[in-house]
C-alpha cells in the first residue's frame, strides 16, 4: 500500500499518533489546505484521552477533565477555526475536593475566585501573600500565553513571535523564572507549613509531575489558577472521547485521512530533513514507506528518538537520556451501583493517606466520579476512576505481574472504601491498568504518562521545542511546552500548525 494521500497537489503531512495533540494538528492542517494522513497503532483515537466500554459503563482511560472550553480558551479557539461545535460540558465546581491525611473535611478548590480565596485563607492561615503572588504571575503569564509566543524559539521567526508577545506587564515574571514553588514558600516564611506543602504537592503532582520543591514557579502559577473563573475545568458530557470524535469529523470533512491499527516503525531522514515514515498495517502485516513533506510526531520525546533510530542527533538523544525518570500510572476502573456514591459527591477528589502502601509514589489517589445523566453509566449506576502515579520500573521487572496488579487493586479499593460504599453487592465491574497496560494500548515508552516534569530545566523557555533538530519534523504532545493536559497538547499543536504554515 502506498500513495494513500487523497490530493497529490497539496503538501503532504504525516501525523504520527492520534492523541488530542495529533488530531488537533491534523485537523487544523487539513482545514488550512494540506493533505493530511494520521496514523495510530491503537483501535480508537484519543490516546490517553480516549475511552473504553464495559457492561454498559463508559470509562475515560486517563484524562477526565478539560480546560480551555471558555471563550478565548484554546479548545474554543481551535473548534472555532475548525467550524465545529464544542462538546457539551459542565464546569467542575469544586475543581477538586482534596482530603489530606487523617482529615474528613476536604479542601475545596472552588471555581469562584472569591470563594476559593475564602477557602484557602481558612485552610491555610497566613498564606495569602503566597497566593497573591501566584495570581499576579498567572495573570501576566496567561496574557503572555494568549498572544501565542513560541517557546523555546528555534529560529528567527519563532523569536519574532516570542518578542511580539512580550509586553511591559510580562516582565514582572522575569525575576521568578528560575524559582520553584518551594523557593516561593520559603520567601514568604511558609517553608515549614507542612499542611500547605502537602496540599501543593498533591495538586502539583497532577499537573507538573513533580512536587512543590521541584515545580517551576511560573508553571505552577498557571496550574494552580486555571481552575478559577474566567477559566475553569470542565466535565464533558458523554465521555472524553467526544473531543477526539469531533476532531476526527473535522479532519475527514476536510479530506484528511485517519488510519488506526497502523504502526509507524521508523522516521526516515535524508540530508538532515525528515521525508518519509515506515508504516506497518497491524491487520495484514504489510509494510511500506510513505513520503511526506512534513512529519508531526504526537509521541513522547523518548519514543521520538526511538523512531529516528540512528538519525537522532547525538545532542538531542543525550538530553532525552538524561531526563529524570518519568512516572507511570496505576488506575482502577469501577462500575458501581449508585448507592456506592455519597450524596453531593464532587466530580473530582484527591485523597492522601497516612500509612505507606503500594498505591503510588506519594500514597495518594486522584478520583473521578460520573454524575447521573452524564453518559458514563446506566441509570442508577456510576463510574469511579481512581489513579495514582507510580514508578514504571517494577511493573516491567516483576516476576509476578498479575500478583502485583492484584495487590495494588485491593489496596486502592480498600482506601476508596473509606469514602465510598464499596462492597461485592455494589461493585458491578472492576479492572485495572498499569504502565504495561498504557504501553500496550498507547505505545508510550514504558507506559509513561503526563509529560516530562515541569522542573526548571524542562519547563517553558528551557523545555523541548516543537521544532526538532531534524528539519520538517515537529514534536507535539505532553513532552513539549506547555504540553500538559488536553489544553496544553492542543496549544502545542496550534504552534506546530503556525510553524508549518509559515513555511
Amino acid at each position: 500500500m502506498s500513495n494513500v494521500f487523497i490530493d497529490k497537489n497539496q503538501p503532504h503531512v504525516i501525523v504520527i499518533g492520534a492523541g488530542i495533540g495529533g488530531l488537533t494538528a491534523g485537523a487544523l492542517l487539513a482545514r488550512r489546505g494540506y493533505s493530511v494522513l494520521i496514523l495510530d497503532q491503537a483501535i480508537v483515537p484519543g490516546g490517553c484521552a480516549s475511552t473504553f466500554k464495559r457492561q454498559g459503563f463508559t470509562f475515560d482511560v486517563g484524562a477526565t477533565q478539560v480546560a480551555g472550553l471558555e471563550p478565548g480558551g484554546i479548545h474554543h479557539r481551535i473548534f472555532s477555526e475548525l467550524a465545529i461545535d464544542l462538546p457539551a460540558a459542565t464546569p467542575c465546581d469544586p475543581a477538586c475536593a482534596v482530603y489530606l491525611p487523617g482529615e474528613s473535611i476536604p479542601i475545596n478548590v472552588w471555581r469562584d475566585p472569591e470563594k476559593w480565596q475564602e477557602e484557602r485563607q481558612r485552610q491555610f492561615p497566613g498564606s495569602e501573600p503566597f497566593w497573591q503572588l501566584m495570581a499576579t504571575l498567572f495573570n501576566a503569564s496567561w496574557e503572555f500565553q494568549g498572544r501565542d509566543p513560541i517557546l523555546p524559539p528555534r529560529n528567527l521567526w519563532d523569536l519574532g513571535q516570542l518578542i511580539q508577545a512580550v509586553r511591559p506587564s510580562t516582565l514582572i515574571t522575569a525575576p521568578f523564572t528560575l524559582l520553584t514553588v518551594g523557593d516561593a514558600l520559603r520567601l514568604f516564611g511558609l517553608g515549614n507549613d507542612q499542611r500547605l506543602r502537602t496540599f501543593l504537592d498533591l495538586q502539583l503532582k497532577l499537573y507538573s509531575q513533580v512536587n512543590a520543591n521541584e515545580t517551576a514557579l511560573l508553571y505552577a502559577a498557571t496550574a494552580l489558577s486555571v481552575s478559577q473563573l474566567p477559566q475553569g475545568l470542565f466535565h464533558l458530557q458523554g465521555s472524553m472521547q467526544v473531543l477526539s470524535d469531533r476532531l476526527v469529523q473535522a479532519l475527514e470533512r476536510d479530506n484528511g485521512k485517519l488510519l488506526m491499527r497502523h504502526t509507524v516503525e521508523e522516521i526516515q531522514v535524508e540530508n538532515g530533513k525528515a521525508n518519509a515514515v515506515v508504516i506497518r498495517n497491524q491487520k495484514t502485516g504489510e509494510v511500506w514507506t510513505e513520503a511526506a513533506d512534513y512529519i508531526v510526531a504526537n509521541v513522547t520525546v523518548q519514543n521520538l528518538t526511538q523512531l529516528l533510530k540512528a538519525q537522532a542527533t547525538s545532542g538531542y538523544k543525550h538530553r532525552v537520556e538524561k531526563l529524570p525518570p518519568a512516572s507511570g500510572a496505576f488506575v482502577v476502573y469501577l462500575g458501581v451501583d449508585a448507592s456506592a456514591i455519597p450524596l453531593d459527591c464532587p466530580p473530582h477528589l484527591q485523597f492522601m493517606y497516612d500509612a505507606n502502601g503500594p498505591i503510588g509514589e506519594n500514597n495518594s489517589l486522584f478520583v473521578s466520579v460520573s454524575h447521573p445523566g452524564d453518559g458514563r453509566a446506566p441509570e442508577g449506576k456510576a463510574t469511579i476512576i481512581a489513579s495514582s502515579f507510580v514508578d514504571p520500573t517494577p511493573w516491567w521487572q516483576t516476576q509476578d505481574y498479575q500478583g502485583l496488579k492484584q495487590k495494588y487493586t485491593q489496596e486502592a479499593i480498600a482506601r476508596l472504601n473509606q469514602y465510598f460504599y464499596l462492597k461485592p453487592e455494589t461493585i458491578i465491574h472492576q479492572e485495572a491498568a498499569t504502565p504495561r497496560t498504557f504501553a500496550h494500548f498507547t505505545a508510550r515508552d514504558r507506559g509513561i504518562v503526563g509529560g516530562i516534569g515541569q522542573r526548571i530545566p524542562t519547563f517553558g523557555p528551557f523545555g523541548f521545542a516543537n521544532r526538532t533538530p531534524i528539519n520538517h519534523l515537529w514534536l507535539v504532545g505532553d513532552s513539549t511546552h506547555p504540553g500538559e493536559g488536553t489544553a496544553g497538547v492542543s496549544y502545542s499543536a496550534l504552534t506546530v500548525v503556525r510553524q508549518i504554515d509559515r513555511g
